[in-house]
């Protein structure tokens, strides 16, 4: 991991986002992973994807190793070196366990903690209760995940809390979840956690 590490610690790459999930019916399909997808890898962060979401970007030309030109120079930079496409498939969704592996592969060879890499999940159309186990296994890893349609917790303001607030998993395992519809701004909010992370490691 440690050219990865490098280009992460230098800047050329901003960090990582591992995105998964369904399609829903309760909105466009395929519409918000592939717009995340483009705005993500225009800021130069590499994604790692699984199951409906890599169907996506495989249909949508994002796994083809022409998509380079749709990235920021650095994350361009790094598929020319390396002579691989910015979006890069890890198996069906049930395969999130390879993700982890390679998150927990980087934080030893970083000397980060999980929860410090600058790395996020997301799941911009989930709706499967698979998908919930999925959420909770990245949440409980240590690792921010972003959704783009609300949960079923809005009826316990003490369950969006334990999900969503400081006081819950947020305290127990130093990540939660994060909710906003409006695709733009959930873009806008990885971007932002990313460099959060970034700054407070000090890169």
């Amino acid at each position: 991991m440690k050219p990865l590490v490098d280009c992460v610690r230098s800047g050329v790459l901003r960090g990582a986002v591992a995105m998964v999930g369904c399609n829903n019916p309760k909105v466009r399909p395929d519409y918000a992973h592939i717009e995340l997808m483009k705005k993500l890898i225009k800021h130069d962060i590499i994604l790692v994807l699984s199951g409906c979401s890599a169907q996506a970007a495989a249909k949508a030309g994002l796994m083809d190793k022409e998509a380079k030109s749709l990235c920021g120079e650095g994350l361009k930079r790094v598929c020319e070196l390396v002579d691989i496409p910015p979006v890069l498939h890890m198996g069906s969704c049930v395969d999130i366990s390879r993700m982890m592996i390679l998150a927990s592969d980087i934080a030893k060879d970083s000397g980060w903690n999980i929860s410090q890499i600058p790395l996020v999940g997301c799941a911009p159309e989930w709706m499967s209760e698979k998908a919930v186990s999925i959420g909770n296994y990245v949440v409980a890893t240590g690792i921010d995940t972003y959704l783009g349609v609300d949960p079923y917790t809005k009826g316990s303001t003490e369950v969006t809390e334990l999900l969503q607030g400081e006081t819950g998993t947020k305290k127990w395992v130093e990540a939660n979840f994060t909710v906003e519809l409006d695709i733009e701004k959930l873009g806008d909010k990885m971007i932002q956690a990313i460099e959060d992370k970034r700054k407070a490691l000090g890169i």
